[in-house]
């Protein structure tokens, strides 16, 4: 199970990473608020996320908004210092699944962890991502339209995905290289208008009413067109 934890306290962070992977989860750490919306929206599949609240850039309280405002149900737990009711109940009626206030014992931690994604699991779920008149099922990765459809492979799809999370957006190159060749990668970043023009041939042959735009410098972005 796979978990993203955005703690801007570092040494805390790492104690976090350490009991979540001790009791088997996979976790991704991040210290700002932009980085777990980038995260979150960027096409990775999580379980279920931890949030801060006072986080540098971006709350965690605007990241939670800004996620559920995109019909994201990812469960989410806050974990935070601030112990007043009006902020749990804000964080509540934004769509947080559970509320943790520190100091904690690890073991509550868990429990709570175990709860929010057992219930969500039991939850019946849309796989499917909607801009204009395109679909992305995210179970079966198969790109449709009233005109046909496409079952795309890989790097396609999870391009696809970053785009269709935030349409408008501008997603840098840069950043497709890292959430999906990863920093490793020997390949070039070329590669990446290489999987764009892909897309680009199979929105058309869709007949979409949507399509990937280039910003010269800044990056790509899914936008509407006549």
């Amino acid at each position: 199970m796979r978990l993203l934890l955005a703690e801007d306290e570092r040494s805390l962070s790492r104690a976090l990473v350490k009991i979540l992977e001790h009791a088997g989860y996979s976790v991704d750490a991040v210290y700002d608020g932009e980085a777990a919306l980038d995260y979150l929206t960027g096409g990775d599949n999580y379980d279920g996320a931890i949030l801060d609240i006072m986080m540098p850039k971006i709350d965690g309280l605007t990241v939670l908004s800004k996620i559920r405002g995109q019909g994201n149900r990812l469960p989410v737990l806050f974990l935070t210092a601030r112990s007043e009711t009006d902020d749990k109940v804000r964080g509540l009626d934004l769509g947080a699944n559970d509320y943790l206030t520190k100091p904690f014992a690890p073991a509550e931690l868990l429990a709570r962890i175990r709860a929010m994604t057992r219930t969500q699991s039991a939850v019946q779920t849309d796989f499917r991502m909607r801009a204009g008149n395109i679909t992305l099922d995210t179970s079966s990765c198969e790109l449709s339209s009233p005109a046909g459809s496409f079952r795309l492979a890989g790097k396609e799809y999870q391009m696809m995905q970053m785009l269709m999370a935030d349409p408008h957006r501008l997603i840098p190159a840069e950043l497709f290289m890292e959430k999906i060749w990863g920093y490793d990668s020997d390949a070039e970043i070329n590669v990446v208008w290489v999987y764009i023009s892909y897309l680009r041939k199979k929105l058309k042959a869709l007949r979409a009413d949507v399509a990937i735009v280039a910003a010269r410098g800044q990056g790509y972005s899914l936008e509407k067109i006549s």
